[in-house]
């Protein structure tokens, strides 16, 4: 499949075969050339012969590097032109994917096949247009032409060259699933290093980097180890090329040297069947190359058509009109690909139109899962998720997903300025919309403090702001679009409690009245929505208002305990949430 990326460049790919044939053509002239210099030239003394020779020697390199070049010139295209748009297609296709097939790949296995291997697969592709045909051409050209020269000692090369492809397939043979071995040592290596940079804080604060370092080294020594072995395998191939043609070259020599001494050969014929001979073993030096690399970029192929063959999970919808914001869960079950147990259980409730829905629970007990099946990350396993009246699976992915506005439980935050990050959102928003939208995250005023206001430059990830800073300008990316429903997942983490309640204000007052569902661990969150979804181990034990949840569902009544005082829960004020939490990022 991959090969059709290919196609659009077939002029190159003949091209770049065809002038290295001429190459090579040329080059099988030069030892009949070098037979007669030394025959005619110096055996009769024929200076004028010697001159004439010497400049056709010279004409016959000149027009060998213009092909040459050449040739190069059409590899490179094509296998630069190939790699970019498999790139492109590779990068489109894992778009695609759903989210349970992202988790079975994983991220550090799908960076290697859309850098690694595609490297690999690409530099296969240039070595082998160079020499797919010229290698060939040069060795049955040259034992052709050793046996225009002399058909007895021409014998020697119909032994020795079966022998060569012989030990050349069986080493391809072994080398292949070795290859693919040495990628997924890369894969582990990869993860390993990934995980370290993006979780170094952590590592740091916990003074783990002499435990992190071990580990790295283990992986990458294993790494380490089978690249050794694999290369000592793949290694053999010129040590038996060099030995075989040389024990050739001896036998020619000496058969040469006794058809001489009975006339049967002249001097200048024997060193043209050398040279023929030194022609075929610096080809099969290159074929040897082009089968190491070749083996890699196979192995990387077969990754690469690995992903390609992972086709999405999800079956697009064709429905483009959204008739309501509705959003109804009836007998919701999800069970993650690989788990055995349910993340989510039975779980039916109704939101409609313009409604607050907070959900709450403690730490894994389903919260992110149950707003992730909203947007259609996720498919549920069991019973059936209603947006508008209509289960979600039968909605365009695309059309859906632009009615929603999700911010994600990590701010996630892209390197550029904060407009750039704001239109994301919606490219086409105005001016008026994008400081509406900051207005309404509570984030006008710290970004007017900015001393390029709204241009601001930010670092990779919102390095360079704060965690409550953070928060607002990926909820301000979210409301910029004018959702018809506002996902809040866990968002607010990082603010006060006046600068949440204010929050809370301003998206209740906004014109396009979303459905909004907000996820989060405090109560002081979602206490004040319209209906509150508990969640307990992936189950609902407890829907409806904050008063009512506060008689009846012990699991609401403990989390609002630990968090406000006993004292203050008619004006309930959370305890330790009095400033805005997350300090400027540290700089590493």
């Amino acid at each position: 499949m991959i090969w059709q990326y290919l196609k659009q460049y077939k002029k190159e790919c003949i091209l770049s075969p065809l002038f290295k044939m001429l190459e090579a053509a040329f080059e099988l002239f030069v030892p009949l050339v070098v037979a007669s210099v030394i025959d005619r030239g110096l055996g009769g003394n024929d200076r004028t012969h010697i001159y004439h020779m010497a400049a056709l020697l010279v004409g016959l390199s000149a027009l060998g590097l213009v092909c040459s070049i050449t040739a190069q010139f059409f590899s490179a295209k094509a296998a630069a032109g190939f790699a970019a748009k498999l790139r492109h297609a590779l990068f489109a296709h894992i778009q695609s994917l759903s989210y349970a097939d992202l988790d079975s790949f994983g991220t550090p296995r799908l960076i290697t096949r859309i850098s690694s291997d595609v490297t690999q697969v690409q530099t296969g592709v240039n070595l082998f247009l160079r020499l797919i045909m010229r290698a060939p051409f040069v060795v049955f050209g040259a034992m052709i032409m050793a046996f225009m020269v002399d058909a007895k000692s021409a014998l020697v090369f119909c032994v020795v060259i079966p022998l060569l492809l012989a030990a050349a397939f069986s080493i391809i043979v072994g080398c292949i699933p070795l290859y693919k071995k040495v990628q997924d040592h890369l894969d582990a290596v990869t993860t390993a290093a990934r995980e370290n940079l993006t979780g170094v804080r952590v590592i740091r604060a916990f003074a783990k980097e002499e435990q992190e370092r071990r580990a790295f080294e283990q992986k990458n020594d294993a790494l380490c180890a089978v690249q050794k072995f694999t290369g000592k395998i793949s290694a053999l191939l010129n040590p038996i090329t060099y030995l075989m043609i040389n024990i050739a070259i001896a036998v020619l020599i000496y058969t040469g040297a006794l058809r001489v001494n009975s006339g049967a050969l002249t001097q200048g014929e024997v060193v043209a069947l050398y040279n023929y001979m030194a022609q075929i073993l610096t080809e099969l030096i290159k074929m040897a190359n082009l089968v190491i690399t070749m083996t890699r970029a196979a192995a990387s192929s077969s990754r690469i058509q690995e992903v390609f063959a992972t086709h999405s999970s999800m079956e697009n919808g064709t429905d483009q009109h959204l008739d309501s914001a509705d959003v109804v869960f009836r007998n919701v079950s999800l069970t993650y690909r690989g788990d055995t147990a349910p993340s989510l259980a039975n779980i039916s409730f109704a939101a409609k139109e313009g409604q607050t829905i907070g959900v709450i629970g403690a730490t894994g007990s389903g919260k992110s899962t149950l707003v992730h099946l909203i947007s259609r990350f996720y498919d549920a396993t069991e019973g059936e998720v209603l947006i508008g009246g209509k289960p979600v699976q039968t909605y365009d992915t695309a059309l859906l997903r632009d009615q929603i506005g999700i911010v994600p439980q990590k701010a996630v935050l892209f390197k550029g300025s904060i407009r750039a990050n704001l239109m994301n959102g919606a490219p086409d928003a105005s001016e008026e919309d994008l400081q509406k939208a900051l207005d309404r995250a509570q984030a006008l005023a710290f970004v007017k403090e900015k001393p390029h206001g709204i241009e601001e430059m930010i670092e990779q990830g919102g390095r360079n702001l704060s965690g409550g800073q953070r928060q607002r300008l990926t909820i301000a990316r979210a409301l910029v679009r004018k959702p018809r429903i506002l996902i809040l997942d866990d968002s607010s983490s990082a603010l006060d409690y006046a600068t949440e309640a204010a929050l809370r204000k301003s998206i209740q007052a906004c014109d396009f009245h979303p459905t909004v569902f907000i996820v989060s661990q405090r109560a002081s969150s979602v206490m004040h929505a319209d209906q509150i979804i508990v969640l307990d181990n992936g189950e609902m034990v407890g829907l409806g208002r904050h008063e009512d949840l506060l008689q009846r569902c012990p699991v609401y009544a403990e989390i609002y305990d630990s968090q406000f005082a006993p004292q203050e829960q008619g004006a309930p004020q959370e305890q330790g949430a009095s400033q805005e939490q997350g300090a400027p990022a540290e700089q590493a």
